[in-house]
């Protein structure tokens, strides 16, 4: 088997390579997930709006724990069940999007995404 682990981090407009800079400080990672139809996991149009909702929810759970998502340090991992090595039994759709982002603000020292869940 081979994963299908990629890391999709772009770089910003007039940058020649993906900008991932966090200030020293009190900041944290937290991920946000999508789910998909594995059967689409090769249109890169929908895996990018795949992409955009695991990055809102990385959002939405960052603005629930009161911290701030620092702007372009997302990074993105597709994980498929055809190809993974990661148990996805329990995983609607079987094609799974992870964003991954550091965030900063009171308390996001304390926020490491580890696992399939944040801590």
């Amino acid at each position: 088997m081979v994963s299908t682990l990629t890391n999709n981090a772009k770089a910003r407009p007039g940058q020649s390579q993906p900008r991932n800079i966090v200030a020293m400080g009190n900041t944290g990672t937290l991920f946000g997930w999508a789910f998909g139809d594995p059967a689409r996991e090769s249109d890169g149009d929908y895996v990018n709006g795949l992409q955009r909702e695991a990055l809102g929810n990385a959002r939405e759970t960052a603005k629930a724990k009161g911290v701030d998502v620092v702007a372009g340090s997302e990074v993105f991992t597709v994980l498929s069940a055809d190809d993974s090595l990661v148990e996805l039994d329990n995983a609607p759709g079987q094609l799974v999007v992870r964003c991954t982002v550091h965030v900063e603000g009171p308390g996001a020292g304390k926020l490491r995404a580890e696992g399939p869940m944040n801590g």
